[in-house]
């Protein structure tokens, strides 16, 4: 079939929850995607953040394959040994205590907010609890997630959503104090938004959060779904504020394309849980969580923190250049290679034009440009997406 027949057969079978560019990829080879006709695209979405270690790799496709042959699945009625290695290594990296293996990003904030609950209800006795999210925040589209997730846009058709949700301004601790009262039981922030424009937590603000909950016993919940794994630079964006979370969600990079997801907790927090207050029956399974550990193994082996503390801030000052340039270009923000350019105007038709000339980037929101590329991209990699960018602008 050709590249229209596909989309047309697609069209009819999917639900229509996404307006899908209209192109069917086929392969991935490094930084680089193809679509069936074979036509070669420079991937700076890398899946919305995922596909951190590029396409092909080697090694981590060989540990797939291997754990296929050996076990897929058995439930967490049973111990497997995937599962705790892959928790080990979370929790070594991540510093917190205990890991709960999920199948996706809006699951781990599912388990992160449940969790913040019930050690609330032990604490005082009773529910009720209330959770102070952020404005302009995503945290994810089930019912709970999108409960915390603060744009009205995702909320509305849904509503009535769970109760017990407040909204602050993100970067303004005198917003959140305002919110806080009795039955606070957790703050939710991501440490960089990513839907929200790219905008990363101010030093301050995360240092305020901390105080405030470690004065008033209240969970803060740091959601790393997009900017952990290496993303900024660090393993997890917190540490390099120097900020420590009670929960971290996890998810995107941390399978680099298989989906798994993950909420870790210090102990303190975790202990709130009790068997069936919580479960899943593929989260953590064996082929899952053999992603994670070969994940973990090849950013040690293949040096990829260092390497994105290098390569970002060539694209930084790059894109900087661009947006001195262009007067219909606001500004640049962002943390290592999780970047943005914000547009005077919707960007739409630039991201068709890139993908028109070989280049695959994606927005946040209708007047930014998102860059999210695979963490291994080189500075030649990047003078190759600004000729691409520049030669669609015109």
């Amino acid at each position: 079939m050709d590249m229209q027949a596909y989309i047309d057969q697609a069209d009819s079978v999917l639900m229509h929850t996404y307006n899908r560019y209209q192109i069917v990829l086929d392969k991935g080879e490094g930084v680089y995607l193809y679509d069936v006709n074979g036509k070669k695209y420079l991937d700076f979405a890398a899946g919305i953040a995922v596909f951190a270690l590029g396409y092909g790799n080697k090694e981590y496709n060989n540990a797939l394959k291997g754990q296929i042959d050996k076990l897929l699945h058995t439930s967490n009625l049973y111990y497997n040994i995937p599962a705790t290695n892959a928790a080990k290594k979370l929790s070594f990296f991540s510093g917190m205590d205990r890991v709960f293996f999920t199948n996706s990003g809006t699951e781990a904030i599912e388990g992160a907010v449940k969790l913040a609950r019930k050690y609330f209800y032990k604490k005082k006795g009773h529910a009720g609890s209330e959770i102070i999210s952020m404005n302009h925040s995503f945290h994810g589209r089930s019912m709970g997630a999108l409960s915390v997730t603060g744009n009205p846009k995702y909320r509305e058709a849904f509503e009535p959503l769970i109760g017990g949700v407040v909204f602050a301004d993100f970067n303004n601790l005198e917003s959140v104090k305002d919110k806080i009262t009795d039955n606070t039981c957790a703050i939710i922030v991501e440490p960089v938004q990513g839907e929200g424009g790219l905008y990363p937590a101010e030093k301050e603000f995360l240092f305020g959060l901390r105080d405030l909950c470690n004065e008033l016993d209240i969970v803060l919940i740091f959601d790393e779904i997009q900017c952990g794994m290496g993303r900024t630079g660090d393993m997890f964006a917190y540490q390099g504020y120097g900020v420590k979370p009670d929960i971290l969600t996890s998810a995107k990079a941390l399978g680099c394309g298989v989906p798994v997801g993950a909420f870790a907790a210090v102990e303190k927090i975790a202990d709130a849980f009790e068997p069936g207050d919580h479960g899943t029956t593929y989260g953590g399974n064996p082929f899952a969580t053999a992603a994670v550990n070969k994940v973990f193994d090849l950013f040690e082996d293949e040096k990829i923190l260092e390497h994105v503390k290098k390569v970002s801030q060539y694209l930084e000052n790059k894109l900087d250049a661009l947006a001195a340039k262009y007067d219909f270009i606001v500004e640049r923000r962002g943390k290592g290679l999780m970047q943005g350019l914000e547009f005077k105007n919707p960007v739409k038709d630039y991201i068709q034009k890139a993908m028109d000339n070989g280049l695959i980037i994606i927005n946040a929101g209708a007047n930014i440009l998102r860059f999210v590329p695979p963490l291994i991209i080189t500075n030649s990699n990047i003078d190759d997406m600004i000729e691409i960018l520049e030669k669609s602008f015109q």
